[in-house]
């Protein structure tokens, strides 16, 4: 009985450290994608949609520390089994942000025209990987 008292105990305190690790797992920077952001916030979050424009999110609990960044979209390309580059747009953002959305302006789209599968990519200004996400565009 002891024993099983020991080993409860041992069972409980693991699963706490555990619990407190998976809580705390985001470090780096989430995508996701939605309708649109508005004054209530994000509409219709998902990660496949119908063809048209959407809204990017990036989401950390830090400050990005990026200023010159790209969303960068490659699409599924079944002949080959590889993602090819599809289309890059550029924006500017503050460095102190941790809470982003990338969605239609003057210089940007955003607009996913054609079905398929698309790798999307945040890029800091030397063209590396901040945050990446998979989303799949129906007809």
């Amino acid at each position: 009985m002891k024993n099983l008292y020991y080993f409860l105990a041992l069972s409980m305190f693991l699963a706490f450290f555990a619990m407190n690790t998976a809580v705390h797992a985001q470090s780096e920077p989430v995508m996701y994608f939605c309708e649109k952001y508005g004054n209530n916030g994000e509409v219709g979050v998902s990660d496949r949609f119908t063809t048209g424009y959407l809204t990017v999110m990036v989401k950390c609990d830090d400050a990005l520390g990026l200023k010159d960044v790209a969303i960068q979209f490659d699409k599924y390309n079944f002949r080959t089994g590889k993602f090819d580059y599809y289309k890059k747009f550029y924006y500017t953002v503050d460095r102190d942000m941790k809470y982003i959305f990338f969605a239609k302006n003057d210089e940007s789209d955003l607009e996913f025209e054609d079905p398929g599968f698309y790798r999307v990519f945040l890029l800091d200004d030397d063209d590396k990987t901040v945050a990446s996400a998979l989303i799949e565009i129906i007809p």
